[in-house]
């Protein structure tokens, strides 16, 4: 069968190309093309767009680059009716994602939606979109399994994707990649720096978690770089401080860490899974915070604290973030009784997503509806 595969960012290209590992498990014969990047294009899916093309984050980029928004939807649109797939699979993405599923639905296109939109946070309006045009929603976290039977809609649970490529992480023995092998000192510990997977968010995020190294000379910061995004975007915030960049290592990076400073994503979940202390934080455009602020009103903003429904881990916004952020790291690195306790609550977090293999489940899953069994 035929399966057409929209992503928008990096983590879901990432759990686009696992999603596409466990299709073929099922069905050896499946053909794949994507809006995606690099590791999907790796699993043998034929790439349309490089979701480095697509992301703009905020209000004004939005608006400024409202032309290349519409020649993608566009350019996707008509690429679909090219392809004639028994299948289009949505990951999150919403903002171009439920344009496509509309359109979709016209066409009499199947739709499918794995990583649901963050509807129980924002832009609750999309659940109608949601309702009428995707066949079905495929969600990585259990509490939104009752969220959607609230709102009268069924959606699936096989367990969070993020699990399958820690597990291997944590599993691995014998990995090339290590601290001294990027000419760092093997005596002196890590703090990763993990400052988003978009442009905005470099340029907002990663001037701030550079601004605490000097409050921590005992330790050496690493740049987790996020894949499709060029170097010279992060050396011209590096060039006063003696930090490193590394891409395409970000679990290696995790692994020899002690502490890390994350923007809020997907990479908060990683951070936690890999049981690394974290502070989370955020910052982003002064237009769109203060827009958003009048609407966006949620306890948490990290999956983390999320999933788990109390403060696990720290969560800094928009605001003083070098101080707030060198205070928390601070407390991270000397009280032991804190830095435990946030170690423990990652194993009831991890607990509570269960098991590893949910790509291979939603994969199967998907095939089986496809078939008709």
């Amino acid at each position: 069968m035929k399966y057409y595969i929209i992503a928008g960012e990096a983590s879901g290209d990432l759990h686009g190309a696992s999603l596409m590992k466990g299709i073929r498990e099922t069905d050896k014969n499946a053909v794949f093309r994507c809006f995606g990047g690099g590791l999907m294009q790796a699993q043998g899916g034929s790439l349309a767009k490089h979701y480095r093309d697509m992301a703009f984050m905020g209000v004004w980029k939005v608006l400024m680059n409202i032309g290349t928004i519409t020649r993608n939807l566009n350019y996707c649109r008509q690429d679909l009716l090219d392809f004639q797939p028994d299948v289009i699979i949505l990951i999150d993405f919403p903002g171009f994602n439920l344009r496509i599923a509309r359109f979709a639905r016209e066409k009499g296109f199947k739709v499918f939606y794995y990583i649901s939109p963050k509807v129980w946070v924002w832009h609750k309006k999309r659940l109608k979109v949601i309702r009428e045009t995707i066949d079905k929603m495929f969600v990585i976290f259990p509490f939104e399994v009752e969220f959607y039977r609230n709102h009268n809609m069924k959606a699936e649970y096989y367990g969070n994707p993020v699990l399958d490529a820690i597990a291997d992480k944590l599993d691995e023995t014998g990995s090339s990649w290590s601290p001294a092998a990027e000419g760092l000192d093997s005596g002196k510990p890590v703090i990763a720096l993990l400052p988003g997977s978009r442009k905005q968010e470099i340029h907002y995020c990663l001037p701030e978690m550079l601004a605490v190294m000097p409050q921590f000379p005992g330790y050496q910061f690493i740049i987790a770089g996020a894949p499709g995004l060029e170097l010279s975007l992060y050396e011209k915030y590096m060039k006063s401080f003696n930090v490193k960049i590394v891409f395409n290592h970000t679990y290696d990076v995790l692994k020899n860490s002690t502490a890390a400073v994350v923007a809020s994503g997907t990479a908060t979940l990683e951070t936690a899974l890999m049981m690394v202390p974290e502070v989370v934080c955020y910052k982003m455009g002064a237009v769109t915070y203060n827009i958003g602020k009048h609407f966006i009103r949620p306890r948490f903003f990290s999956l983390v604290n999320i999933i788990t429904g109390k403060e696990v881990v720290k969560e800094l916004l928009q605001s003083k973030l070098r101080q707030r952020i060198a205070e928390e790291l601070n407390k991270i690195l000397v009280d032991n009784t804190y830095r435990q306790a946030m170690l423990d609550n990652y194993k009831s977090l991890r607990d509570m997503l269960g098991q590893p293999g949910a790509s291979q489940r939603a994969g199967r899953r998907m095939v089986e509806l496809l078939k008709g069994s």
